[in-house]
């Protein structure tokens, strides 16, 4: 094994370690405080923090890998996230419900800015290791991506099993000392000079990126914030409202989500490939978000003219859409690095996942509300209206600009 393979698998490693147990906690959190009676909107509070927070820590993180290296600020996010678990475990059931919202979004918060510290620093890691083996970015970032969301489907269940048989705090502490291992590795592993230049000296010059970066940018806050603004309480609180147990909702969304990482890892056997790197893929970003569009508008119009065994049609659709959203979602995460420079790839995959974060916070925020005014039927329609605009956006992407190695191969 190469080094740029060895590092690739090492980073990818200590990824899919921080993946489980961030997939747990989204579970965690949220059946626990619905069963504690706590409304949709309250339920989506619950995450703004940990949303928002993400938007900075991407910014900023990108800065910081650039200038300390890759290795420095995947040792921050991974012990940051072990703080922010041993937060929660501190919540009490006699604390007053005030002081408990504002102590979850607190903890929440600080586990929101871990996870982008360390997606950022690690799909960094890629551009890196991936300038060494020629002609293998797209298939290095689809399975990064895709085992990636495999490990965090897997992680919805595990929450949902912990949450039933162990109890939050406890459930809470087991991970934290597992992450502590993968902590230790990265510390161990991982070369502590890898991605890192010359960062930024000005904000001005942070945020000037390139016309493919700006509007890829653009089209991920619409995309991420439509599949969110259904799917972070709207199906989990439809389908624990129709009758499934804890178990079953974390175990058809970590389904799911293991099912959504397979296509994303399969993805570059999909999307036909390009000499220059853009010519295809770029068309295909833009056909793959329009058909991911109808997705939900099909599923609007079942809610509007209610089916028998709804739950099962939903359940059907969000099938489908995790098709469609996998590769929408691969094709991205190749672009962004495609169009990226080498010396400061670390910065633009911070600003990219910024607006990555900006999506989901909005998708949360929508989540609780319109579910709370409208139930699914609302939270689908905003889905619909949101794809259409990613859409649009992708039709502004540029198909020449990515930074190129020997025979057109995207580094």
């Amino acid at each position: 094994m190469n080094a740029a393979t060895r590092n690739y698998a090492i980073v990818t490693a200590a990824y899919w370690g921080f993946t489980l147990t961030d997939g747990a906690l989204r579970m965690l959190v949220l059946l626990h405080f619905y069963r504690l009676g706590y409304s949709p909107f309250a339920l989506a509070f619950l995450f703004l923090l940990y949303e928002a927070a993400g938007i900075a820590a991407n910014l900023i993180g990108g800065w910081l890998a650039t200038r300390y290296g890759i290795a420095r600020m995947l040792t921050v996010g991974l012990s940051t996230q072990i703080l922010g678990f041993l937060m929660l475990s501190a919540l009490s059931p006699d604390w007053a419900a005030a002081w408990s919202v504002a102590w979850v979004v607190l903890a929440q918060g600080v586990c929101g800015v871990a996870k982008d510290l360390t997606k950022t620093a690690s799909k960094s890691a890629i551009k890196a290791t991936a300038g060494e083996a020629s002609g293998q970015l797209f298939k290095w970032v689809a399975w990064f991506t895709g085992s990636k969301n495999a490990m965090k489907g897997v992680g919805f269940f595990l929450g949902g099993w912990l949450l039933q048989t162990v109890g939050f705090q406890a459930a809470l502490w087991w991970m934290a000392g597992g992450l502590a291992f993968v902590l230790l590795g990265v510390v161990w592993a991982v070369p502590p000079l890898m991605g890192k230049a010359r960062a930024s000296s000005s904000a001005r010059e942070l945020f000037a990126k390139n016309p493919g970066i700006n509007a890829l940018a653009a089209a991920r806050v619409a995309l991420f914030g439509a599949r969110d603004v259904w799917f972070v309480v709207g199906v989990p609180v439809f389908l624990y409202s129709a009758g499934w147990t804890f178990t079953m909702v974390g175990a058809f969304l970590a389904l799911w989500t293991i099912g959504y990482g397979l296509v994303q890892a399969a993805a570059p056997n999909v999307v036909a490939r390009s000499a220059d790197g853009l010519s295809r893929e770029v068309p295909a970003a833009r056909a793959w978000s329009a058909g991911l569009a109808l997705v939900p508008v099909a599923l609007a119009l079942a809610v509007m003219w209610p089916v028998d065994h709804l739950d099962t049609v939903v359940v059907a659709g969000l099938a489908l859409f995790g098709v469609a959203f996998a590769v929408n979602s691969s094709v991205h995460s190749y672009l962004v690095l495609a169009y990226a420079g080498s010396e400061k790839a670390a910065e633009d995959v911070g600003f990219y996942y910024a607006a990555n974060a900006l999506g989901r916070f909005i998708g949360t925020l929508l989540s609780g509300l319109l579910y709370q005014w409208g139930g699914l039927l609302y939270a689908l329609l905003g889905s619909a209206a949101m794809l259409a605009t990613c859409w649009l956006i992708t039709l502004s992407l540029p198909v020449s600009g990515a930074k190129s190695g020997p025979e057109g191969t995207p580094t």
